[in-house]
């Protein structure tokens, strides 16, 4: 007898002129691939689903489903460079970049990606906005309204992402290249980082608005979006026609909860498979029971507190570097943390290759230092106000309380307001003094964090909180200079100014990122806030 299998009922069927069966036997196969649902703290910080919109940690978490940049970062090791939707690249000169764009990819919608896609999704209509259109400060409350017109904050972005992009040119169907205004080194970083995601042209251009546009996008990644309730859920399923394959989950589902213990009993009772942003503290918990544990560690992002020195007690950079100085970050590491993270030397990482500064290191831990320098800069004991929204970030509160203790120990006198949203975090209508935040580098050179959050074009001058004439001159400098040993030199001092002669914050800790889940599950969490579930990266373990 000969052994029925797919191959041979379909040959057969081909053979018998059997056309209509064919349909009838793909409608009858089950799809086995498990659902799963993820718990988060919030989903998006902008109700919008639009890279360049949503630049957050919370945010990219889920883009890597939604969307795709033509070089990637491999996930699975330390985020180097690799082929995404592009398979090859090579440099022209300092100033221009060729890609070579990977044949037969699909959209959400079943367009072609070609190259006409890639320069739009890098033109005025999709990033930059229209000639003379005003830039917005970061974080407000406004994400579009039921026009095309980008949100201002859309363009303040993508310039700072691209400050001196002159153009992107469509080689043929599937070469592009991109032309910078002046030499960059760091051009290949910048394609690969998040805001630099392919989407649909077509699919941008048909959306009535740029509202419904950002809250349904479509891109090329393993899943696309079926429905999103700011505040509440996200949706997302399966896209078969992705070009790595089917993905192996059938639908994922992210659920706000914004109680960790809330997270924590869903994920045991079942109700949740993913439990995102779980304590030090409270991964003990999770491991108590059997079927599930603990994934994570540290990843490329750094906690910080940021200063706005335009405050009458924060004018003083000594009053500023005093509070640095009052700061035991190793305390907060082995009692707020379990010691599962640790100190970093400044904003910088290791992967940043000949660019890191191994000798350098955080202001120290040193109370009389401290107290000295608010006795030169004649403190008083004014009132400083220090802004924290309710644990967006793992343990925020805590480290808050332990801050103040800390700088109180030293004669501070700072104050906390809790705040609800990031809008009230920037609000400028009272004064502004402290507040939490957190810096990633999405690429391997320091123009990637320190000049694109903190430089002429960062969040922090952005909104009116610290600017410095020297880092500004230095920042321009660091992005055109192709001098390996003149920009190791400059980074250098740019540290120098950030975080002892001027500072415009300071650094806390790395950040450390912990995952509850079902044991059964085949997972490895990214060196990143994303989470890949993508086919090599996700498998039901067998009972």
């Amino acid at each position: 007898m000969t052994r029925m299998t797919r191959r041979t009922v379909l040959k057969a069927g081909v053979a018998a002129g059997a056309v209509g069966a064919l349909p009838r036997f793909a409608v009858a196969q089950a799809d086995n691939r498990p659902s799963i649902t993820v718990a988060v703290q919030q989903i998006v910080n902008a109700n919008t689903l639009e890279p360049l919109r949503e630049q957050s940690n919370v945010g990219t978490r889920l883009m890597t489903s939604l969307f795709e940049c033509l070089i990637e970062q491999d996930l699975q090791r330390e985020l180097q460079q690799i082929p995404g939707l592009a398979t090859e690249w090579k440099r022209i000169d300092d100033r221009t970049v060729e890609l070579s764009l990977r044949r037969g990819v699909k959209f959400h919608n079943g367009d072609e990606m070609t190259a006409d896609d890639v320069v739009f999704s890098f033109g005025a209509e999709r990033m930059f906005g229209k000639a003379g259109a005003p830039e917005a400060k970061l974080f407000t409350s406004v994400i579009g309204g039921e026009t095309k017109d980008l949100p201002p904050e859309v363009p303040a972005v993508a310039k700072r992402l691209w400050p001196a992009l002159e153009r992107i040119e469509a080689v043929d169907k599937y070469t592009v290249r991109f032309i910078n205004k002046q030499p960059d080194v760091t051009l290949e970083g910048r394609i690969a980082r998040g805001g630099s995601q392919i989407i649909s042209r077509r699919a941008f251009t048909e959306a009535k608005s740029w509202l419904e546009w950002a809250r349904s996008p479509v891109g090329t990644g393993p899943y696309r979006v079926v429905e999103f309730r700011p505040d509440t859920s996200l949706t997302l399923a399966a896209f078969d026609d992705h070009w790595l394959g089917r993905p192996p989950i059938k639908q994922i589902r992210l659920v706000v909860v914004p109680e960790v213990a809330s997270r924590i009993n869903g994920l045991v009772s079942g109700q949740y498979d993913f439990a995102c942003d779980i304590p030090p503290d409270q991964v003990p918990e999770v491991e108590k029971h059997a079927r599930y544990e603990i994934a994570g560690g540290l990843i490329g992002n750094h906690r910080l507190i940021c200063f706005d020195k335009n405050h009458p007690e924060l004018k003083d950079p000594r009053v500023r570097l005093a509070m640095c100085h009052a700061i035991d970050r190793q305390l907060i590491v082995d009692a707020l943390w379990a010691g599962r993270t640790r100190v970093p030397k400044g904003l910088q990482w290791e992967f940043y290759d000949q660019m890191f500064h191994a000798d350098w290191s955080v202001p120290a831990y040193d109370p009389n230092l401290a107290k000295k320098l608010l006795r030169e800069a004649g403190y008083k004991g004014g009132v400083i106000p220090y802004r924290v929204l309710n644990n967006y970030y793992t343990n925020q509160n805590a480290t808050a309380q332990v801050l103040v203790e800390m700088w109180r120990a030293v004669g501070l006198n700072v104050e906390i307001q809790m705040k609800e949203n990031w809008g009230q975090i920037f609000d400028r209508n009272s004064p502004r003094g402290v507040r939490d935040w957190s810096n990633s580098a999405p690429f391997n050179d320091p123009v990637s964090s320190i000049v694109n959050q903190h430089g002429p074009k960062g969040q922090q001058q952005q909104i009116g909180e610290w600017t410095n004439e020297e880092m500004n001159k230095l920042s321009v400098e660091l992005e055109t200079s192709t001098d390996r040993a003149k920009r190791r030199q400059m980074f250098r001092r740019m540290l120098e100014i950030c975080e002892r002669d001027d500072p415009g914050y300071t650094v806390l800790h790395q950040t450390a990122v912990f995952t509850g889940k079902r044991k059964d599950i085949e997972w490895k969490p990214a060196p990143s806030f994303a989470m890949d579930f993508r086919g090599r990266n996700f498998k039901l373990k067998r009972a």
